[in-house]
């Protein structure tokens, strides 16, 4: 049987430890069928018309939007610049002028 080669050097002498796979050269130790960095699952996240949105864009609201806790409301057409994507039931940090920080979810804005 061939083991697979180091994951982080690309090295074709690694072992086996127990449970785990160890490379000589490097040091790195993984499990056999622990996922790889190539194996990560990148996450898209698109705006309401399907658009793919990076961190940097600027993106348009499309819905008016209440502020949770206070009595403010984000206007239809509000330009939101230098969003950041992040995980969570929100998925773009921003700050809004008058409002200040804010976690948005895609499906109210578009890529503008």
């Amino acid at each position: 049987m061939s083991l697979p080669p180091c994951p982080q050097c690309a090295s074709e002498y690694t072992y086996e430890d127990g449970g785990q796979l160890v490379c000589p050269e490097c040091g790195h130790e993984w499990r056999v069928g622990e996922p790889t960095a190539e194996d990560e699952v990148v996450r898209v996240v698109k705006d309401a018309v399907g658009n793919v949105l990076q961190d940097g864009d600027t993106v348009t609201v499309i819905k008016d939007l209440k502020v949770k806790g206070a009595s403010l409301v984000v206007k239809v057409g509000t330009k939101v610049r230098n969003i950041r994507l992040v995980d969570g039931d929100h998925d773009i940090d921003c700050k809004i002028d008058g409002i200040g920080a804010m976690g948005l979810k895609s499906e109210f804005v578009k890529k503008a």
